[in-house]
């Protein structure tokens, strides 16, 4: 797919990396990626990722750097800043995190003190390494203590967060810190019972909306602003910008988190991936994007209904996001075996454990999907029946060591795919 003339300067430097870009680019082309945390960005945004901002030093904040020479800079990143606090509705906005890891590790910095308490959704339960989990630093440097969702049928609300946990912990603990948010969580998280919790705890409230910030955006999951202390995100995902970060808060905590990525965390930002945020913010001001994020979800919904009718079993029972969680222990195929499968016939989804896993999150028994980077791509709830039987199909092919019809998933999927080109790929 990738040319000389597509990427010349490339071509001419690097002919052995040039190769692995147009790879790249043909394989994200002809397969089906379901993997809820990944998406296509706009041309746009890859051109705002290229240009020569990437060039300059900017350490500090607009109006007070520590380098000179940062009269376009101060513009770039003011427009960013003021892009996001339009769209999310918040005080205060800083993008410069260098990606979502980061971003946490600047909340704990910003409110917490080495060996403080903290709490967040344990991470086989679908939370984040960065919510305190063990064998994160966060787990290390703090004391971290986990909550989960309820156990059981999801008809007996069984895979949804068990908020009574919630608040006992809460009140038991009293963390300085609560994370809500996580990284497979298929429902709506409900920041208004979340900010009840934290006030009578005395803790900060913390959303991190990594994988909704661009359904939150548009319209279609409710909006943690006005229930939280500190919104954290990601800026690539549902919001399709490119791999960076944003922190957003009230404006009594923009000092300390200002403080806490710089000079806390890092030094100077990554000029021209704040151009490129500036730019997806832009892009999901528009209806259009309104009308992108209510189609993830509808998408989800209705793959989850025809995963439902070939009797797979979805974690919480199904989604009301962009998210689908996928427990394949009746069908007796392992998720890594699945995954690997659906992998060769073009559908590209990541392994996961499941609440109350039995099995080594290595080896686990699930898999995520989700519906970000096929919506962008065009399909509708119309294609949705379709996807579901390549999923059972290759599943069942996993079970049986049946290769032949992987390969004639293979050629199928790529058969849509070509029929739906993605945004900001050569074609």
């Amino acid at each position: 797919m990738t040319t000389p003339q597509q990427h010349p300067a490339l071509a001419a430097a690097d002919p052995e990396l040039a190769a692995l870009v147009g790879a790249e680019e043909r394989l994200q082309a002809d397969t089906l990626r379901l993997i809820p945390s990944e998406n296509y960005v706009s041309a746009a945004v890859l051109e705002a990722s290229g240009t020569v901002l990437q060039n300059k030093y900017s350490e500090g904040y607009p109006g007070r750097r520590y380098y000179e020479g940062q009269q376009n800079i101060d513009q770039v990143e003011t427009l960013a800043v003021e892009r996001a606090k339009a769209l999310f509705g918040v005080d205060h906005a800083n993008v410069q995190p260098y990606s979502g890891s980061p971003a946490n590790l600047a909340v704990y910095l910003a409110f917490a003190q080495p060996g403080d308490t903290v709490m967040g959704m344990a991470l086989p339960m679908g939370g984040h390494l960065t919510h305190g989990w063990g064998v994160s630093a966060t787990g290390s440097w703090f004391r971290g203590v986990q909550y989960g969702v309820r156990p059981g049928a999801a008809s007996e609300g069984g895979g949804r967060i068990d908020f009574d946990q919630v608040r006992d912990l809460a009140l038991k603990e009293r963390p300085k810190v609560i994370f809500c948010g996580g990284t497979a969580l298929p429902r709506t998280i409900d920041f208004a019972a979340f900010g009840e919790i934290a006030r009578e705890s005395g803790a900060v409230l913390v959303a991190d909306v990594a994988h909704i910030a661009g359904l939150i955006a548009g319209g279609a999951h409710p909006s943690p602003a006005g229930h939280v202390d500190v919104i954290s995100t990601t800026t690539h995902k549902t919001l399709r910008g490119p791999r960076g970060a944003m922190l957003m808060s009230r404006e009594e905590h923009a000092k300390a988190l200002d403080k806490a990525v710089f000079p806390g965390l890092q030094g100077g930002p990554h000029n021209q991936t704040t151009a490129a945020i500036a730019v997806a913010l832009r892009e999901a001001s528009q209806p259009s994007f309104r009308d992108y994020a209510h189609a993830v979800v509808a998408n989800a919904r209705a793959l989850a209904e025809a995963l439902l009718a070939r009797g797979f079993d979805l974690v919480s029972g199904g989604t009301d996001n962009h998210l689908i969680l996928i427990d394949l222990t009746p069908k007796q195929v392992p998720g890594k075996v699945a995954a690997k499968a659906l992998d060769r016939a073009g559908i590209v989804v990541n392994y996961n454990t499941v609440p109350y896993d039995p099995r080594k999150p290595f080896d686990p028994s699930g898999i995520r999907i989700g519906t970000p980077s096929l919506t962008s791509r065009g399909l509708t709830t119309d294609h949705m029946d379709q996807v579901a039987e390549w999923i059972d199909r290759a599943v069942t092919a996993a079970g049986k060591g049946d290769e032949e019809t992987l390969r004639t998933v293979r050629a199928e999927v790529a058969d849509l795919m070509a029929a739906h080109p993605a945004p900001g790929l050569p074609v």
